[in-house]
């Protein structure tokens, strides 16, 4: 079990959550974040880089909606293995979150693209004036799968859905909840984007979008 501090507070970033708590409030009502292209990675110890190997044999599902593509992928980058990409989706929506909630820029910023970090750090800019305090329990990650993907010239789009389970609560400044339930433990759906450009030697990729399901 991971304790972190977290609250989503865009629009784009805020999962869609199961539980009973209040949702927390939308400064950046209309604000999404993303889609961007990949950035080079400014510090390799911040970042989280697949395993550097050759695929000999496709990893695909048969029945994946996105198999088409993640073979153009495979085939533009012959290390690409979908379970270590999502392997490495699981460590990176931890790290991100976690760093959010601690609002620890250093750490987020070579993780996410220029537009994404914005709406982060002006998530966390507003929660820091208001001195409220996230309190975050990470459950677990049941879910993570691939919805969509895409290569774009030479870079590559892969589209995740993320079901995670939390419990979480907002403080105001006087340690009051003003929104959330700390016995409640809540299933959050998130929609996350990341790309990598094939030909680089960077092996990280980044997250250029993300956005809650209808």
């Amino acid at each position: 079990m991971v304790a972190a501090f977290l609250v989503f507070r865009l629009r784009g970033v805020l999962g869609k959550r199961t539980g009973h708590e209040r949702p927390p409030q939308d400064p950046y009502s209309g604000r999404e974040s993303g889609p961007a292209g990949p950035r080079e990675a400014q510090d390799d110890d911040k970042v989280v880089a697949l395993p550097d190997r050759t695929v000999e044999e496709s990893d695909i599902p048969d029945n994946s909606p996105a198999g088409d593509s993640l073979k153009d992928i495979q085939r533009a980058d012959s290390g690409f293995s979908v379970s270590d990409f999502l392997d490495g989706v699981r460590a990176a929506f931890e790290m991100i979150v976690t760093s959010f909630a601690n609002g620890d820029r250093e750490t987020l910023r070579p993780l996410l693209s220029d537009e994404v970090y914005e709406n982060f750090a002006g998530a966390i800019v507003d929660r820091e004036g208001k001195g409220e305090t996230m309190e975050m329990t990470l459950v677990g990650i049941r879910e993570a799968d691939v919805l969509e993907a895409n290569m774009d010239g030479r870079v590559a789009f892969v589209t995740v859905k993320i079901v995670t389970e939390q419990i979480e609560v907002v403080r105001d400044a006087a340690g009051e909840p003003v929104s959330g339930d700390p016995s409640k433990v809540a299933t959050v759906t998130d929609i996350w984007t990341f790309a990598r450009n094939t030909r680089s030697r960077n092996p990280n990729w980044t997250l250029v979008a993300t956005e809650a399901p209808n």
